[in-house]
């Protein structure tokens, strides 16, 4: 599968600027694999597609605002600094992207807030744009993680081309996020709603969850032709014992599995038995799928519709067809549904 296939004209108008006025009432595109077809409706008539002992499930990653704007000593130039993960709570220490990162270099100082609430300075480079900050502070963590937090803004991806909203803070969560670790959202978890949560339950849906901590490897662009050669940044997993048991119970009952979004494809793909059972598993992933490809667990999926020649979208082509993904993607455009982050879902049945 080359890269050059996952080219195709997105309208710009057609990325989502703003989350739908209410989470479940975003267009739905219905898929069907087998024959190709394809049904419009609203997000909430999802319900309908799902019945007793059925399961979806989700990611219930937490995203933390992980950008920041500070000035670097002496020169006063404004620096972005994106936190992707803490290091070492004791030291404070967090890796981070830097941007302009040719202005940043090892030993220099950055200040953040008024009155230089925080102070940081840089103590390692760790890729081009990477480098490693040790936060400069004297109080106690929580006091620490609170300063950090209240500076930071909601790290909504660079081709939402507009300031962050008061919004976004709910908007940019599912309304199931429990375990803190992600610098993206989940999307396709964005539309649901806890009253489409609770019809689901009463028609005997079940739910499990699962955490992948979302990193920015999903926003990095595919610079090789041969997808074969291309690297996922890795991301931090965790399956419990009883996400596994609620999955292959139905696994083995015959019922639908349904994986929302595709960091829980990614997850649930990442440790799966020879007879496709679901394995708990704590530890990192860097699974990249894309066409062809032979999936274990889910035999359904909600997503959004994904930017051209993103790892996003090759991987919901392994799992629709990739003549299916881009026929549906035809008629998204054709139909005016939202791309992106906060735009419309699909579901593959």
């Amino acid at each position: 599968m080359k890269l050059s296939k996952f080219k195709y004209d997105l309208p710009e108008e057609l990325i989502a600027l703003h989350p739908a006025p209410n989470r479940d009432e975003s267009k739905l595109l219905v898929l069907n694999r087998a024959t190709g077809k394809i049904e419009h409706k609203i997000f909430k008539d999802i319900v309908d597609y799902f019945g007793d002992d059925d399961v979806l499930i989700f990611n219930d990653t937490k995203v933390f605002p992980a950008r920041l704007y500070g000035n670097k000593e002496k020169t006063g130039a404004e620096i972005e600094v994106f936190l992707l993960r803490e290091l070492n709570r004791e030291q404070r220490l967090w890796d981070v992207l830097v941007d302009p990162a040719r202005k940043i270099r090892i030993g220099n100082k950055l200040y953040f807030g008024e009155d230089d609430l925080l102070v940081a300075e840089v103590i390692d480079n760790t890729t081009s744009r990477g480098r490693t900050l040790r936060f400069l502070f004297d109080g106690p963590y929580d006091e620490f993680k609170k300063t950090l937090y209240g500076l930071g803004e909601t790290p909504l991806p660079k081709f939402i081309k507009r300031t962050v909203q008061p919004e976004d803070k709910d908007r940019y969560q599912t309304i199931f996020a429990k375990n803190e670790g992600a610098v993206a959202a989940p999307t396709a978890g964005l539309h649901f709603s806890r009253e489409l949560m609770k019809r689901m339950e009463i028609n005997g849906v079940k739910f499990s969850y699962v955490t992948l901590h979302v990193g920015l490897g999903n926003f990095r662009s595919v610079d090789v032709e041969d997808l074969t050669k291309h690297k996922m940044d890795s991301e931090q997993i965790w399956i419990s014992e009883e996400a596994c048991q609620i999955v292959n119970t139905a696994r083995d009952a015959k019922k639908n599995i349904c994986a929302v979004g595709t960091t829980v494809m990614r997850t649930i793909e990442s440790s799966v038995s020879t007879q496709g059972h679901l394995k708990p598993y704590e530890g990192w992933t860097n699974k990249f799928i894309f066409p062809p490809y032979e999936f274990s667990v889910a035999n359904r999926m909600i997503t959004n519709f994904h930017l051209p020649l993103s790892t996003l979208q090759m991987m919901v082509a392994g799992f629709a067809g990739y003549d299916n993904l881009m026929k549906a993607y035809k008629e998204a455009i054709k139909e005016k549904y939202r791309f992106g982050t906060y735009g419309d879902a699909m579901l593959i049945l």
